[in-house]
């Protein structure tokens, strides 16, 4: 091990488990790259990014097949101070502790089982565990009731032991599925993410999460996963438009048919080989008082294979269901494993870890997303929108300030400065957007917007007769309009790091000849908006996003370099 001081590398590791990144330091890229894999960033001002190693982001590295010996050799090679062996000890104890407690099936039982007698012993006397457990069979071999091998899972993942769940699954009705290479061909890096789910076919396949960047092909994912497994799937989606999506999807690159697919929706509540639903339907209830009557989809059919769109936004009542349902094969797909409820955890034992996950900025070098330019800029409030945001009650203050006049006048600067471009524009409040879409003469799609409206609006925006779409939280998600290459965001959901990470997503199509595409955030300056501006951004920055930061008392959107912006990065400015 390295002892001696080295001042031209980029980083400190401290005892705490934290990491100080230099930005501005040579090897910063590299040193990102490595340590990105197994380390959390919470903080990025300027100069020195905060990253912080945590048992989680441990176990999903070391489910994706990194060893601790290479997190331990990525720390020591960029660390400008000695490692304090405390965090080499931690890295290497808790990497380790992965697969160390396992679920097997032995003579068709469900059992938990460990090499480690005397993990098994202190784990059996454990409060939180010894309820789901049931007869031990041997020192090393405790009895598991079928019913409790989510919740048991979720447990053992709490107290700091993760389960490797090698049970295997029950299988489905045999669904017939292929591909239609005539259409297109999976991309190497979406084969290389259907092949880590996959497991090759072994009983490791079947559950687990994908992570690829907005624009990347999560969907084409899903399709190659079902492709393999051949059984009747169910997909669970963020809403009407994603659910329409996935259904040209299905049609277009694979062999089912119109009659293979249904749809469980406010619409229609059919199920077939193929259903797809959105969480909304799933967690309806007719009052606060009455359970969730639509749960029951997930027992109504046969199902081999259960597909959850966006697992970062699963609501509360659906981990409860799935928790229930593991012998089912489940994969979760996602741009970010960041949840703004903190249950990331719930994820990682539920649904299942981390299997694939690749870097935004590797696909945009290798040409399958767009570059993307993102810039903040900031704006004074008029002087009685200031008064009013002076004198708002604490829960008022993000709103005064997200509907701030003063951001109307540059999003006309902003759609000038970009003429006859594709161009979203997207938002939070809706007396806001409406005067926005007035201004420009713009449609605006609100959740009040029929899905037929939606999906006739889209559609002109994907033949280039409409150029301006104005969009409130609708927008987040699972739109198909690979051609929008300007987004203007007016306003936001506070500090949502995952909403960001959408949002910039909608734009990372590949763009014609290689054109970039431009992500504006419109703040106002000196307000609680600004502060949530910082965290809002923290995932991209930790994909190697910068923001430039630009004031418009100063800025010219026309000039792609002016004095008035300057390079930084997210939270914490």
């Amino acid at each position: 091990m390295n002892n001696t001081v080295r001042p031209e590398n980029p980083l400190i590791v401290q005892s705490d488990h934290t990491l100080l990144l230099e930005v501005h330091n040579p090897l910063y890229e590299q040193a990102r790259m490595a340590i990105g894999g197994f380390a959390e960033l919470e903080k990025s001002p300027e100069h020195i990014h905060t990253y912080r190693i945590t048992p989680l982001s441990l176990w999903n590295a070391t489910a994706t097949g990194f060893s601790a010996d290479r997190m331990i050799d990525a720390l020591v090679a960029f660390a400008k101070y000695p490692v304090p062996q405390n965090v080499l000890a931690d890295v290497r104890d808790l990497a380790g502790r992965w697969g160390r407690v396992k679920l097997l099936r032995q003579n068709s039982e469900l059992v938990l089982t460990s090499d480690d007698v005397a993990l098994m012993t202190e784990l059996s006397r454990n409060r939180e565990v010894n309820r789901y457990l049931g007869e031990q069979l041997t020192p090393k071999v405790f009895a598991v009731p079928a019913r409790y091998r989510g919740v048991l899972k979720q447990a053992l993942t709490t107290i700091g032991w993760p389960v490797e769940d090698l049970a295997g699954y029950e299988d489905g009705a045999p669904l017939a599925i292929s591909l239609r290479p005539d259409r297109f061909s999976l991309r190497e890096y979406q084969e290389e993410a259907a092949s880590a789910f996959y497991g090759g076919g072994t009983e490791k396949g079947g559950s687990g999460v994908i992570v690829l960047p907005c624009g990347g092909g999560k969907t084409i994912v899903g399709l190659a996963a079902m492709a393999r497994i051949g059984q009747a799937t169910l997909i669970l989606t963020t809403g009407g438009t994603s659910v329409q999506q996935w259904r040209r999807e299905l049609l277009d690159k694979t062999t089912l048919t119109e009659a293979d697919i249904a749809e469980y929706t406010g619409a229609a509540k059919d199920i077939g080989p193929v259903t797809l639903s959105t969480y909304q339907m799933l967690t309806h209830r007719p009052d606060k008082r009455a359970d969730f009557p639509h749960l029951a989809l997930f027992n109504q059919h046969d199902w081999g294979f259960i597909i959850y769109d966006e697992v970062h936004l699963l609501p509360a009542p659906v981990f409860r269901i799935t928790a229930e349902v593991q012998a089912r094969r489940r994969l979760g797909l996602t741009a970010t494993l960041v949840r703004e409820d903190g249950r990331e955890s719930d994820v990682f034992s539920l649904i299942g870890p981390k299997k694939y996950d690749v870097p935004w900025r590797d696909l945009e070098g290798q040409g399958w997303i767009a570059e993307a330019l993102c810039t903040e800029v900031r704006c004074a409030m008029p002087r009685e929108t200031r008064m009013e945001y002076a004198l708002a009650a604490a829960r008022e203050k993000f709103r005064v300030a997200a509907e701030n006049p003063a951001k109307r006048p540059l999003v006309q600067q902003l759609l000038a400065a970009h003429p006859d471009v594709p161009t979203l524009v997207i938002g939070q409040y809706l007396e806001h957007l409406k005067q926005i879409a007035e201004e420009c003469g713009a449609p605006l799609i609100t959740g009040k917007t029929p899905q037929r409206e939606r999906e006739r609006l889209y559609g002109l925006f994907r033949t280039g007769e409409v150029k301006l779409l104005v969009l409130s939280k609708v927008g987040n998600f699972a739109l198909d309009l690979p051609d929008a290459e300007v987004l203007i965001q007016v306003s936001g959901t506070f500090g949502s790091r995952q909403e960001e990470a959408q949002r910039l997503g909608r734009v990372l199509r590949p763009k014609a000849d290689g054109r970039r595409a431009h992500f504006y955030t419109l703040v106002s300056r000196d307000t609680e908006e600004q502060e949530f501006g910082h965290h809002r951004q923290l995932f991209l920055t930790e994909q190697g996003y910068t923001y430039r930061i630009a004031d418009e008392r100063e800025w010219n959107p026309d000039e792609t370099n002016t004095t008035a912006t300057r390079p930084a990065t997210a939270a914490g400015r």
